[in-house]
């Protein structure tokens, strides 16, 4: 009989990892693939992001993939100038969060971005992002 090897995909997502392993590990094949998922529930069409393995609407387990695309409306952001352990080295880092209008993407404005053209409202898009540490994460460009 051989081992189940443990599925530690999730341990490559965001700038530091506190977790290795969870339900929804396709997530992490998904940003290396250059894609952004969120999940929905088949049996009630709850959406979820961050993705969901179980419905908290109706809890079921049968869950679908699919892709956050378009563009969405800046809703809110912040510029943080003290962080949690692991992202002291990353200061300043804007967090903000995007409606896609049947559900919300909470995320990192991208880097680059200069925030005096930063807008409430405005389209934004999430992209899938490959950190220089090898990591993975996903960020909100302007669209």
């Amino acid at each position: 009989m051989s081992e189940k090897k443990e599925d530690v995909r999730f341990g490559k997502f965001g700038t530091v990892s506190f977790t290795k392993t969870t339900r929804v590990n396709d997530f992490i094949d998904h940003l290396e693939g250059g894609k952004v998922m969120y999940t929905v529930c088949k049996s009630c069409g709850a959406k979820f992001f961050p993705p969901r393995a179980d419905c908290a609407a109706c809890l079921s387990s049968d869950m679908e993939w699919r892709e956050v695309s378009g563009t969405g409306k800046l809703v809110s952001y912040s510029q943080l100038q003290y962080a949690p352990v692991g992202f002291e080295k990353d200061v300043p880092y804007s967090i903000a969060m995007l409606d896609y209008g049947e559900y919300q993407v909470f995320g990192r404005l991208d880097g680059d971005l200069d925030l005096a053209e930063v807008k409430i409202g405005m389209p934004m898009s999430t992209v899938a992002n490959h950190l220089a540490n090898g990591q993975l994460n996903y960020i909100f460009k302007k669209a």
